[in-house]
């Protein structure tokens, strides 16, 4: 296995079949309408694609390509279905960005695994780019921080605080990253940050509430979201 893409492959994978569990596809992530003709049909492909690409992202042999394929497919999200949203419905609506944001992030994580083995130039530029998702997770932490804080685990103490400095975390690793500033610290340190977010807040809500998709699919997302934050660190030369 390909421990640089492996995180990221698996993340997709627990979409994949979550997708097939469920018949749909990932909810607010993958805002597909409901009036769209065989709609039941293509979550099941989507879930397919999700799997295949996450299972060939896990092999050595195929990391690469996996990854690209997971890439052009999380960049599909972007494009046709949360852009059009937050240019055409919702411009001014952080929320819409934050989704752009998600998506983005996945897709050039999965950009940059393959610029590793093919365009090492490539997956560099896919990983400075990849720092603009970090700053808007950071502004949507801020315009939403009594919400954000609501998602603190009950025993830390002070939840508001705690959604001010995630916010404040995920500026200063976006703009290091886009900067060129310390890259590879600003990447470890935002996967070390996902990483936490799966482990103490997403993990156990699914232990909590094992019937609930919502809390499975933000767990796939987050460490999904790990792994392109991993991906990403691996772009860049250490110094």
């Amino acid at each position: 296995m390909d421990r640089t893409r492996l995180i990221y492959g698996l993340g997709a994978i627990g979409l994949g079949v979550l997708g097939f569990v469920v018949g749909d596809f990932a909810l607010q992530w993958q805002p597909v309408p409901k009036g769209v003709v065989g709609r039941e049909a293509l979550a099941y492909v989507s879930a397919a694609l999700l799997l295949a690409g996450g299972l060939a992202t896990v092999w050595s042999r195929t990391a690469a390509w996996g990854a690209l394929a997971l890439g052009v497919m999380y960049g599909v999200w972007v494009v046709a279905l949360h852009m059009p949203n937050a240019l055409a419905n919702r411009p001014n609506d952080l929320a819409a960005w934050n989704a752009v944001a998600e998506a983005l992030a996945l897709s050039l994580g999965g950009l940059a695994g393959w610029g590793i083995a093919n365009r090492p130039d490539w997956g560099e530029r896919a990983g400075r780019l990849f720092g603009l998702c970090p700053v808007i997770f950071g502004l949507a932490h801020f315009g939403y921080a009594k919400f954000t804080a609501s998602m603190i685990p009950g025993w830390l103490p002070a939840p508001l605080f705690f959604a001010y400095l995630t916010g404040a975390c995920h500026m200063a690793g976006g703009l290091a990253l886009i900067a060129g500033v310390v890259p590879r610290l600003a990447a470890t340190l935002l996967a070390a940050m996902y990483a936490t977010f799966a482990l103490i807040l997403h993990l156990p809500r699914v232990i909590a509430a094992p019937d609930e998709r919502i809390e499975w699919t933000m767990l796939f997302i987050a460490v999904s979201l790990t792994g392109a934050a991993w991906i990403v660190r691996s772009t860049v030369k250490a110094p």
